[in-house]
């Protein structure tokens, strides 16, 4: 069974940094892609990075080369380094695998940037 769990969110001021983790069970991260979304109040979940199985990755035009999504292969997991933290980032953050039909997600961690 597959199954996402993320961690590392929380309360942090305007100009930190956190970064999320994605631990994945029964699949393993080296060979999907793998991305993490967010979603803010009232508004729809949008993509905020993704690494293919090849190892590229790209990234939504709002990180604006403040994030960083990367691999662990040896503890299964899909990180997403995040700088410079702006107030407008706050969302709760999924992480996301498609194993066509179904797509699977974490329950989310929330990530709120306030002074």
């Amino acid at each position: 069974q597959v199954q996402l769990v993320e961690s590392g969110g929380g309360l942090v001021q305007p100009g930190g940094s956190l970064r999320l983790s994605c631990a994945a069970s029964g699949i393993r991260v080296n060979i999907y892609d793998i991305a993490w979304y967010r979603q803010a109040p009232g508004k729809q979940r949008e993509s905020v990075a993704r690494i293919f199985r090849s190892g590229i990755r790209n990234y939504a035009g709002f990180v604006k080369g403040r994030f960083t999504i990367s691999r662990d292969n040896a503890k299964n997991t899909v990180d997403l380094q995040m700088n410079s933290l702006e107030p407008e980032d706050t969302a709760v953050y999924y992480c996301n695998v498609e194993l066509t039909p179904r797509a699977y997600w974490g329950q989310g961690t929330q990530v709120t940037v306030s002074s």
